[in-house]
This record gives C-alpha cells, structure tokens and sequence, in this order.
C-alpha cells in the first residue's frame, strides 16, 4: 500500500479541494456497491429478495442499494466533518466507528430469509462501501501539523 507525502496529498487537496475529494470518495463507494450488485445479481443469478419476520418480501433493486450507499457514505463524511470541528483525534475516532458500524450492518443477515448466494452479495456491499469509504476519507482528513 502506497502512502501519499504530505506534499503529494496537498496537491491532491489542492486540485479538487477538500470537499470535491471527499465527493469523489463517495461517489466511488456508490460505484463499488453498483458493481458488487451488477456481478452478483444479473450476471451470476443471485436474486437479491429478503424476507423479515412479520413483514412481506423485499426485492433490494439497484436503486435501493445506491440510495443505502449513497446515505451511509454521506453520513459517513458528516460524522468526520463534526469530529474534525470537534477534536484532534477525530481521524482514529472516526476509523474505529466506522469500523463497529461496518461489524454492526452484518447482524441483520442473521434476522431475514433468502438464499445464502444473496446473503454474501448483500453483505460483499457493506464491505465494498467500506473499502472505499474508510481509507478514502481518512486520506481526505486534516491531519495536524507536528508539534500541534
């Protein structure tokens, strides 16, 4: 894993802001869950349909997996966003709930009814959001200045 310069991140900073970066991390996290949804739905057969207790079958389309994607990588950003305003540890503090909320987002699997081919599709977008949004917007994060 290659790990960027301080100079080589503030240009990177500089060419897109800090904003247009972290919409970028999102963005591909949006991405990496469509792309899990495309191999794992269409193209290998696994009917993404579960079925809660007491309530009817649910059919998670693409559409319904872009907008889970897309408003946890948001929220995701929002929570860093606060901590950085709010502390100096913001980054480690984020990264560890991130981290508990990835391990928290698998305990409804055990709770609804379909197939175990959908059940690892289902749950190949929650690490595949993960992968991207975690170290992206940890790259994105002001990191303080030696000796601050």
């Amino acid at each position: 894993m290659a790990v960027a310069t301080n100079a080589e991140q503030a240009a990177r900073t500089r060419r897109f802001g800090r904003a247009g970066n972290r919409l970028l991390v999102v963005g591909g996290a949006v991405l990496a869950t469509v792309l899990v949804w495309v191999i794992g739905e269409p193209l290998l057969g696994h009917d993404l349909v579960v079925v809660s207790p007491g309530r009817p079958a649910m059919d998670l389309g693409l559409a319904e997996l872009a907008f889970v994607a897309l408003a946890s990588s948001l929220l995701g950003w929002a929570a860093l966003a606060i901590l950085e305003r709010s502390t100096a540890h913001a980054v480690a503090i984020w990264t560890v709930a991130a981290l508990v909320i990835l391990a928290v987002s698998f305990l409804p699997f055990a709770g609804v009814e379909t197939s175990g081919g959908s059940k690892v599709v289902l749950a190949l977008t929650h690490v595949a959001v993960a992968a991207v949004l975690i170290p992206g917007l940890r790259r994105t994060s002001a990191r303080p200045a030696p000796g601050r």
